[in-house]
């Protein structure tokens, strides 16, 4: 059984689906709940994902009900099915409360997170949460295992799978030529998010500063990224832009996009890591429901910083635009710095970098893998 909420979870899903067929044959059955990648090998959700993709107090106790109807329905799946083992891939508000029915329903079913909470930057607690309901987690991050096995947690490393991937074939001239722009001609890469909430509150400042960067730049193109979570959220969110930019779909384009674009405005997330990875500036952003959620995570969070390249750094290397920041002209403002000063991009591409070599080897083996064979260790009793 593999769990998974949002669209990260879904391609860590869909990949560690292909790397157990590998080992297993195509004897191993898949259960579970997870997106468009995950169902594309065969998994079969009773539910689309989209609607658990939530950030925010507010936000979470507005959704609570609908949480918890859906962890019943995962855990009733789990008692139909009986699988031998469980994957709970990120989404920790979720997945924990899966977790939790499941170990109630089944003591024996082993149980294993895919990738931890950011414990290290918040609520360290939850580390002992975890580890009194989960029986390994697997982690993307090697600075994750201390917090985790203090508590009494086994973890197995398995890498970062955005750094284990190869973007050396990419071709950084392909947008150029796919949208008809010059040479010299400035793109901006648009990326708002995979989720519902973040398509709704950002989609409008982004085409404001898309607007008013425009206005100034005439040259300047526009591309926007589409998840596949919300492709349709975000191509209705775009029709009120005050022109249509050019629609990036699929994982290759994606990142030929990434390394053909002058400056990319990204949602925080695990996509800035991407971006870095492909050699582009960039400006993140980010803007919960209200003030209030806002202010309640701040005080929670232990890092004055939300992207992971400058909680590495400890220092902002990459700007962050968050809340009350998060506006048309303010957005459009640190973009123009960037899209009018090549040495601004080479100086924040050289610290995006120097970040993403303190995260770990870039262009190792797929994670994939990795987890693959310490799922298949956990079902066999044996210590990954």
């Amino acid at each position: 059984m593999l769990v998974a909420a949002e669209a990260s979870g879904d391609t860590l899903g869909a990949g560690l689906m292909r790397a157990l067929r590998r080992r297993m044959g195509e004897g191993v059955r898949f259960v579970g709940v997870g997106g468009p990648k995950m169902t594309a090998e065969g998994l079969a959700s009773p539910f689309d994902i989209a609607e658990l993709s939530i950030f925010g107090w507010v936000e979470g106790l507005k959704a609570y009900g609908k949480v918890v109807a859906r962890a019943d329905e995962t855990a009733a799946l789990a008692a139909r099915e009986k699988p031998d083992a469980a994957v709970l891939i990120d989404s920790w508000g979720f997945t924990l409360r899966v977790a939790q029915r499941l170990r109630k329903q089944d003591p024996a079913l082993k149980l294993i997170k895919y990738v931890g909470p950011q414990v290290w930057a918040s609520r360290p607690g939850r580390a002992k949460t975890l580890a009194k309901t989960v029986d390994h987690l697997l982690s993307i991050l090697a600075f994750d295992a201390p917090w985790f096995e203090k508590a009494g947690l086994p973890v197995t490393a398995v890498g970062n799978p955005v750094l284990a991937k190869d973007v050396s074939g990419a071709d950084p001239h392909w947008l150029h030529a796919a949208m008809g722009a010059g040479p010299d001609d400035p793109i901006l890469l648009v990326l708002p998010g995979s989720r519902r909430s973040e398509v709704s509150r950002l989609m409008g400042p982004f085409g404001e500063a898309v607007a008013l960067l425009k206005k100034d730049r005439p040259s300047l193109k526009v591309a926007l990224v589409l998840a596949g979570t919300v492709d349709a959220e975000v191509r209705e969110a775009a029709r009120g832009w005050s022109e249509p930019p050019y629609m990036i779909e699929g994982e290759a384009a994606r990142t030929d996009a990434m390394r053909g674009s002058t400056v990319a405005l990204a949602c925080s997330g695990t996509v800035t890591t991407e971006v870095a990875l492909a050699g582009c500036p960039m400006v993140v952003a980010y803007r919960l429901g209200t003030d209030l959620t806002f202010a309640i995570i701040k005080a929670m969070i232990d890092t004055p910083y939300v992207c992971l390249l400058n909680i590495v750094e400890q220092r902002i290397i990459v700007p962050e635009m968050l809340q009350t920041d998060c506006t048309g002209p303010k957005l459009a403002k640190v973009v123009a710095n960037r899209l009018d000063s090549p040495e601004l991009r080479a100086k924040q591409v050289a610290d995006q970098n120097a970040a993403l070599d303190k995260m770990g080897p870039r262009g190792g083996p797929d994670p994939s893998e990795r987890a693959a064979d310490a799922v298949i260790a956990i079902l066999e009793g044996r210590k990954p």
